[in-house]
């Protein structure tokens, strides 16, 4: 193995510098070619070779290191020494899969760690057990449901593509993991609670109409607030989510069709304020209805998944409709359902025999 620095004369007077790597019994070349000799005529010409030279010099030196260590299992110093964050906010810039909004979430919420922990910058070198212990506990108190695990299982995702790429030894997160929560812990409403509030005014009424399409559609808030009529045709919903960039079609039931109205205008269906004070509103709507229950906006789309499957909808259907890209998701609506036939057949009243 072996990296050697050599230079080659040009036509036009110039000399380009090329690295000579031999390699597990293959030899290649990589020319610098930023890095090329201009023909020098003046004292400022020949300094500025000797300062490209230099910087030639530690590019070939920083390859070797990246060589030895690929062969003998080792981290090179300078690779321990990188910007962790930068690193990562890299490795998120080029993350082309469809979870990606979770990975960017991760970062996020590893940047405020950081700043809770009174870290400015943090090396590689610094990625250790504690750390990523104190990560871990920041996830499990901030968030809640399946959020700290799915975020905690993109972290060491980056930390893995730092083992890859000579950053670690070995995934400095090894062995450790969050246990992941039971995702429906929101409650649901059942079709009569749906109608109850169908029957309660509401400050907002933009507010009613579109929580009420949500529990008939199953689309989340970010959709709902962003849906344009050009997304409704006929009696055909369709959308691309932007949670997930799945696209959905949803056959509009004769509920969704008259909150809807009038079909053919332009621009947003709904006129929503805030997330914060839809939610307000919903909080407010839901005691005048007297639904004892701890509703957000999310429990509109659990309320449509576990009702068309309550009322004969199969699994598959109902993750087409929702836009889950695995059943693994959908089958949680199953349990729920079951829970809810159970206390159905146990909620007959008692006969005298």
């Amino acid at each position: 193995m072996s990296v050697k620095l050599r230079k080659r004369k040009n036509e036009d007077g110039t000399t380009s510098l090329l690295l000579d790597i031999y390699h597990e019994g293959k030899r290649k070349y990589e020319f610098l070619k930023e890095l090329k000799l201009i023909k020098a005529s003046t004292a400022v010409d020949r300094e500025e070779n000797r300062q490209r030279v230099r910087l030639a010099e530690q590019i070939k030196n920083k390859r070797e290191q990246l060589l030895q260590g690929t062969e003998y299992d080792i981290t090179p110093d300078f690779k321990r020494s990188i910007d962790f964050l930068q690193f990562f906010e890299e490795y998120v810039k080029t993350y082309v899969k469809k979870d990606k909004r979770v990975i960017e979430g991760c970062l996020g919420r590893f940047k405020l760690f950081l700043k809770d922990q009174g870290i400015e910058a943090i090396s590689t070198r610094k990625i250790n057990e504690t750390l990523i212990n104190n990560f871990k506990e920041y996830l499990e108190s901030k968030l809640s449901g399946e959020t700290p695990s799915n975020y905690f299982k993109k972290f060491k995702k980056v930390l893995l593509h730092g083992v890859r790429e000579k950053i670690f030894l070995r995934n400095p997160a090894e062995g450790i993991s969050i246990h992941k929560k039971e995702g429906i812990k929101k409650d649901i409403l059942t079709t009569a609670e749906i109608q109850k509030l169908a029957n309660t005014k509401v400050t907002n009424a933009e507010v009613k109409r579109a929580f009420l399409f949500s529990c008939n559609t199953g689309l989340r808030f970010c959709d709902v607030k962003e849906l344009k009529w050009e997304n409704i045709n006929g009696q055909q919903l369709k959308i691309s989510q932007q949670k997930t960039g799945i696209s959905v079609t949803v056959n509009l039931n004769k509920n969704a069709l008259r909150i809807l109205g009038t079909l053919g205008k332009q621009g947003l269906v709904f006129s929503l304020p805030s997330h914060t004070a839809c939610l307000k509103n919903l909080k407010t709507w839901c005691k005048d209805a007297e639904i004892n229950k701890t509703i957000t906006w999310h429990c509109a789309r659990h309320s449509f998944a576990t009702n068309i499957i309550f009322h004969g909808s199969d699994v598959n259907t109902a993750s087409s409709l929702l836009g889950h890209n695995s059943l693994m998701y959908t089958q949680r609506y199953l349990r729920v359902v079951e829970v809810l036939k159970e206390n159905a057949v146990q909620n007959l009243p008692e006969i005298q025999l």
